[in-house]
């Protein structure tokens, strides 16, 4: 993997990781259930994505 490539996996990482991030913490604060799940399940696929990209640099 090129350093360039490498540059790009990091950020994707650091992306997904503030929107995994960001997301947890709104559905703490969402009472209406149907948006907490739905928030939720954003979440959950940042989390995805994330372990998508990690599994990238640790081949």
């Amino acid at each position: 993997m090129t350093q360039k490539e490498l540059n790009y996996v990091e950020d994707a990482l650091g992306h997904e990781k503030e929107m995994q991030t960001i997301c947890t913490d709104l559905a703490s604060q969402i009472s209406d259930s149907d948006l907490k799940s739905f928030v939720q399940t954003l979440a959950n696929e940042h989390t995805d994505s994330f372990s998508k990209f990690y599994s990238l640099i640790n081949k």
